[in-house]
């Protein structure tokens, strides 16, 4: 009984760090982690580019701004109810291609777990646009 103890109660730290992580970010920093990132997102405005607009992404439905055209992988999460929380976005920016190994977005990545934190903290904080 004490072993199920135990690994109940370091399976919470490990979670409890995994959100902390996120928590720690720094939204400055981000903001100059978005910047390889501006070339295909808007980051200020609802301008679609080569990629949707990141106004508001967090908390919002995969596949999901209007009149943009999503990869097959990303309109699937959509309909499956996926929303871009700080857990999704992590593995998103980690390796695109593990979550959407159909999607058309190029880029391979940001390996650094602390950069991918910070451009989740930039991410953020940056409202969506009013309806």
């Amino acid at each position: 009984m004490n072993f199920l103890k135990t690994i109940s109660v370091a399976t919470i730290v490990v979670a409890a760090s995994t959100v902390s992580a996120f928590a720690e970010g720094d939204a400055v920093k981000g903001a100059n982690q978005a910047k390889k990132c501006g070339a295909c997102h808007s980051f200020d405005k609802p301008l679609k580019k080569v990629g949707p607009y990141m106004l508001g992404v967090v908390g919002r439905k995969v596949g999901s701004v209007e009149g943009f055209k999503y990869s097959t992988d990303l309109v699937k999460m959509g309909e499956e109810g996926k929303v871009w929380d700080e857990v999704l976005l992590d593995q998103y920016l980690e390796n695109p291609k593990k979550i959407a190994p159909k999607g058309t977005m190029s880029f391979g990545g940001i390996k650094k777990p602390e950069d991918r934190a910070d451009l989740i903290a930039y991410l953020k904080s940056i409202v969506a646009p009013a309806p």
